[in-house]
């Protein structure tokens, strides 16, 4: 009888720990290193990426959607310019499955894409091709840099989240936070529009609960981040529904305004298709 293939490592926590460089971690227990594990999921993803270790860029795309059995509902598909020398540019309320629509939905359409990422992506190779990574907690390498400059002057289509962050609960809502201006200062000197996009969904109550535990106590780690790969497991055999709204030309950002506050106003008219 066939022995069953055992799953590659391709996320380890102890490992990462092992060989990082904060003292603190290093310090862990190995029960609670094994509880961080369990946490993120770490066995089903190792699960997942080994059982579709063939596929890589947009296949791999393709096999996550049927994997995770997502239906998409999307709206204004009719607003994706033939240019694809855009920003997809969303709001991310998800974490992972917004991602992976966002970047599904622009492939089909122009079959190649960039989507700024974080880093954290690196670590499955199925992944390397599409990811432009960041570093979205610190200080970007030069390598990261340099690749990023490269993407930004091609004709590649690049899907963005514009906050960095996943969507948290502020002023009675889910939202955003304000959105960073590097996006608008790209768009015009790439000479790239932007396409907005606008998902609906959101992630469990849990999340949210954290987040505000978290932010009463004045903890700074971002503890409910370890709970994205839960929340995406939670999306399986959902429907994930997201509105198209038509091309904002990359010279519609004049000196009227800064390009934080173009920034922004980006950001309130991705909001507004919800209301549309």
């Amino acid at each position: 009888m066939t022995e069953p293939t055992k799953d590659i490592k391709y996320i380890d926590i102890a490992k990462i720990i092992e060989e990082g460089d904060s003292k603190l971690l290093k310090k862990l227990p190995r029960f609670v290193i094994k509880l961080i594990s369990r946490i993120i999921w770490q066995k089903e993803l190792n699960h997942l990426l080994t059982k579709n270790s063939e596929s890589v860029g947009i296949d791999f795309l393709t096999k996550m959607i049927e994997e995770f059995n997502i239906t998409i509902d999307v709206e204004g598909l009719e607003n994706l310019p033939e240019s694809r020398k855009c920003f997809f540019a969303a709001n991310h309320p998800l974490g992972v499955i917004d991602g992976l629509v966002l970047t599904n939905t622009v492939a089909e359409k122009y079959g190649d894409l960039r989507a700024i990422a974080n880093d954290a992506f690196m670590f499955a190779p199925h992944m390397r091709p599409l990811v432009a990574a960041v570093n979205v907690f610190g200080r970007s390498s030069r390598e990261y840099l340099t690749a990023l400059e490269e993407v930004y002057n091609s004709d590649i289509p690049i899907t963005h989240f514009p906050a960095g962050l996943v969507s948290r609960r502020f002023d009675g809502k889910v939202q955003d936070q304000p959105w960073q201006k590097s996006f608008i200062t790209k768009a015009i000197s790439s000479q790239r529009d932007i396409v907005p996009f606008y998902f609906y969904n959101r992630n469990s109550p849990l999340f949210y609960t954290i987040y505000t535990i978290r932010k009463f106590l004045r903890i700074k780690l971002n503890l409910e981040l370890a709970l994205l790969p839960h929340e995406a497991f939670r999306k399986r055999n959902k429907t994930i529904k997201v509105k198209i709204g038509k091309p904002i030309s990359y010279l519609t950002f004049d000196k009227s305004m800064s390009h934080l506050e173009w920034a922004q106003k980006v950001r309130a008219q991705v909001y507004e298709l919800e209301e549309k």
